[in-house]
């Protein structure tokens, strides 16, 4: 098991008297968020939906954004650019894109659960350009060349 990191978390005044984050059960990855605010989604539309607070993420973490399996499935809601990226110098209100997918407008009160917030450490890089790459079996094949 690893250890939990602390992030700093401040609500803003259109946040006052909302659950915060929190894991639904001991074996949750994501703590659930709710929007701040009341909209309708309609079949097709994307919104940034606000949650009410910002967070202060630890260097070498990041904080990503995950849709509800529930509200995907039975409602075709999910969150766009998925798994979406909070970074760690960022200060900002925390907002979810929801796109609706289905077929019906869905309505979103203040205090329902739209996404999940998973941390996670990043693995930062270097880049080494190179005259050429190695060969693997795969070489260059693309989208679905694995399944031939």
């Amino acid at each position: 098991m690893s250890i939990p990191i602390t992030i700093a978390l401040q609500r803003l005044p259109h946040g006052v008297n909302l659950p915060l984050p929190a894991y639904a059960t001991d074996g949750a990855a994501g703590m659930d968020v709710v929007a701040a605010e009341p909209l309708t989604l309609a079949p097709g539309a994307r919104a940034a939906v606000a949650t009410g607070f910002a967070i202060a993420i630890p260097r070498g973490f990041e904080v990503q954004v995950r849709p509800r399996s529930g509200l995907a499935l039975k409602y075709g809601i999910t969150c766009l650019n998925t798994p979406g990226t909070i970074d760690s110098d960022y200060r900002g209100e925390v907002k979810v894109i929801l796109a609706n997918l289905g077929t019906e407008p869905f309505v979103i009160a203040r205090g329902d659960r739209i996404a999940q917030l998973v941390p996670a450490p990043v693995q930062r890089a270097t880049l080494d350009e190179v005259d050429r790459l190695d060969d693997t079996a795969r070489g260059s094949g693309g989208f679905g060349s694995t399944g031939r």
